[in-house]
């Protein structure tokens, strides 16, 4: 077995490593606007020791990375450390057939929602998913083309498309079935099962079942002008059919998955939203309340 583990580089480290005065003073000083940088970065390393550890004991050919951008496909198991952003953003190498477990190095400080294990018990779970002792999971993930171009074929979470500068108006044509119309408002998510108990509920939305094929749209903030019913402002798009947003600004931005991933979209731009062929394989989802 050859296994691709992918984990994080804390903010602690990137924060030092850019030697910014400000920095060093905030955290010689203990401010509590860094204080648990420090902790979090001890955290995530002691995990990342414990899993160095584990893998040599039980002898697993496995590859370390903090970066990796290549398709996963050489790999039969993919583990991250980190916390959830570490999974969705490792998640968009991995095709369909090779499963992915994630562990929480540091669950004081991060939510760990995909999480099969944490700090606490590193030799656990991997043990447990190298035994086939986790349950799999198939995950909805999400397509979108913009302009008749595939630009993705594995969002886990959701996309949010909106203007370059926060401060300013999103306009857009939105179109679902026979219906269309015309949106100013702050942006608009749309996304699949998985990530409708983040940003998709916070503006709105519904918690869908996991398992759900089904994806959801919500758009923030939305401009009512008055006797209008805007019956777009939300919805679920059923598997086999698709969500069109036409852009009618000129600095236009989607973000794939959080802010790592982004593309520029101008005026007249067509994003074609639907479910994904490449659903994702997640070992060791804890049963959790949506």
């Amino acid at each position: 077995m050859k296994v691709l583990v992918v984990y994080k580089k804390t903010a602690y480290e990137r924060w030092h490593a850019e030697d910014d005065p400000r920095i060093r003073a905030l955290i010689a000083a203990g401010d509590r606007a860094v204080a648990s940088l420090e902790r979090a970065h001890a955290n995530h390393h002691r995990a990342l020791e414990e899993a160095e550890a584990a893998f040599a004991e039980r002898g697993v050919e496995t590859v370390f990375r903090h970066e990796h951008h290549e398709p996963a496909d050489g790999f039969d198991m993919v583990f991250t450390l980190g916390g959830d952003g570490t999974l969705l953003w490792a998640s968009h190498t991995v095709g369909k057939g090779t499963p992915m477990v994630a562990i929480n190095s540091d669950p004081e400080h991060s939510v760990g929602y995909f999480c099969a294990g944490d700090r606490h018990n590193v030799g656990e779970t991997i043990d447990a998913a190298l035994e086939e002792r986790l349950r799999p999971t198939k995950l909805t993930r999400m397509e979108v083309r913009i302009d008749e171009r595939v630009a993705h074929t594995r969002v886990l979470n959701d996309v949010l498309f909106c203007h370059d500068c926060p401060a300013a108006t999103t306009r857009f044509l939105i179109r679902f079935g026979e219906v269309e119309e015309s949106h100013a408002c702050s942006g608009i998510w749309v996304g699949p099962a998985a990530g409708s108990t983040a940003a998709q509920r916070s503006a709105g939305g519904k918690v869908l079942p996991i398992g759900s094929k089904k994806l959801q749209w919500v758009v923030r903030e939305l401009y009512r002008p008055r006797g209008a019913s805007m019956e777009l402002a939300k919805g679920l798009i059923p598997d086999g059919e698709e969500l069109l947003v036409k852009t009618q600004i000129r600095e236009g931005r989607i973000y794939f998955d959080g802010a790592q991933k982004v593309a520029e979209v101008d005026v007249g731009s067509e994003i074609v939203l639907r479910r994904s062929a490449e659903p994702l394989t997640l070992l060791g989802l804890r049963s959790r309340g949506r």
